[in-house]
């Protein structure tokens, strides 16, 4: 329970910083988070003075899993009225002039946002979203030991399921018995993100021409979906020999994923494939030699491009054409598109207890994608990959 109060501590430090009165947290993850239940409501956090959890459902559950005080959130007419009745002393001078709160307009409804102006017309709000998550970016002992035991169960079924892999197996199987191995083993079930109209199911799996169909999602690698209702990951299509079959999986146990890649093949690859796959392995090696504290992230992904260009592989890396993302990989926690994000224009240094998923990736459209994927804690010293599952082109 000390954690999560030690949280909403460092929110209301970075509140007083930046001379804001208070944030309104509402969505889903950041509430749970901060509270340590996901129940439905309203978290106001003042600058100053004690945090309330006002729930609309469940207000009993909540009571029992919320480590901050729990109050019924009642009538939403008279919200507001509660607020600056409770509040008041926190604020000083606040009755003499407007409030300042924060709130996570990434994920705020327009909808929610303009109810709370109505409840709260002496309000003026501002954008906390980047507050939130910086503040999340960095992860603790107790987040990073979940994210270890995610990484541990996927690594089991991902060998499970090279064990079951065949010619003719769809891509539709392979990933069912991947997701009932997790599923059985603890996966809640889903891989949460944050972006908007963004979804992720249990990773992406696809052989050969499907795997390198770009989609909507904001990945190297789309994948062909079992319809246009889902496009993305997993199809019909029976697996060949001698494509290039990707496997980016992930595992969620108590809320934190882990994210990771491999590359396997029935049979053999094409030499250029091959050439491709080893290119990969050799760019996560060097972004690895630079994984320290005070390491700049945009350089990260600099350097990655500039790996991939002596390559003769330019063109083909993360993507191809249009549909190239711009990142070399990004934060996992509770989200799976946290931060930091290795990609231009972050210039966020490493720091002890982000968590990354490194993912260079090459796509040829028409034949497939290659590439790899681990996840690391950022250390005092340097690293530590979190991902367990052995490495190299995958030869079945």
């Amino acid at each position: 329970m000390s954690e999560y109060i030690q949280r909403v501590e460092r929110l209301q430090e970075r509140l007083v910083q930046q001379r804001l009165d208070g944030c309104m947290i509402t969505q889903n993850i950041d509430l749970y988070y901060f509270t340590g239940s996901m129940q439905t409501g309203y978290l106001f956090v003042p600058s100053e003075g004690e945090a309330v959890f006002f729930v609309r459902r469940s207000v009993v559950r909540a009571q029992d899993e919320s480590a901050l005080q729990v109050e019924p959130l009642g009538s939403f007419r008279t919200f507001g009225e509660r607020l600056a009745s409770m509040f008041a002393a926190p604020f000083g001078q606040a009755a003499s002039r407007r409030l300042k709160l924060a709130a996570e307009f990434d994920v705020l409804p327009v909808q929610q946002l303009q109810r709370l102006q109505t409840v709260l017309p002496d309000v003026d709000w501002v954008d906390g979203s980047m507050i939130v998550r910086e503040l999340r970016m960095i992860k603790s002992s107790s987040e990073i030991k979940l994210i270890r035991e995610s990484a541990r169960i996927i690594d089991l079924a991902f060998e499970q399921a090279i064990a079951a892999l065949k010619p003719g197996m769809t891509e539709l199987e392979l990933i069912s018995g991947i997701e009932l191995f997790i599923r059985r083993h603890g996966h809640i079930g889903v891989m949460r993100m944050r972006g908007y109209n963004q979804e992720v199911i249990t990773g992406m799996v696809g052989a050969g021409e499907a795997a390198a169909m770009p989609t909507y999602f904001d990945g190297p690698a789309g994948g062909q979906g079992l319809s246009a209702a889902v496009p993305q990951s997993v199809s019909r299509r029976p697996i060949q020999a001698n494509e290039p079959i990707l496997i980016d999986i992930g595992c969620c146990i108590d809320g934190y994923v882990i994210d990771q890649t491999r590359t396997a093949v029935i049979g053999t690859l094409p030499d250029d494939l091959v050439r491709a796959y080893d290119t990969s392995e050799q760019i996560l090696r060097s972004v690895e030699a630079m994984l320290k504290p005070g390491q700049i992230c945009e350089r990260l992904y600099m350097h990655s491009l500039q790996l991939a260009f002596d390559a003769g592989l330019s063109d083909h890396f993360m993507g191809y054409g249009d549909d190239q993302v711009k990142f070399l990989g990004h934060g996992i926690g509770l989200e799976i598109d946290e931060l930091p994000v290795l990609a231009k224009g972050f210039s966020y240094p490493l720091q002890p207890g982000m968590v990354i998923a490194i993912e260079p990736k090459f796509t040829f459209p028409q034949r497939g994608v290659v590439g790899i994927e681990d996840s690391y804690a950022i250390t005092d010293s340097g690293f530590e990959r979190l991902t367990v599952s052995r490495e190299g082109l995958i030869v079945v």
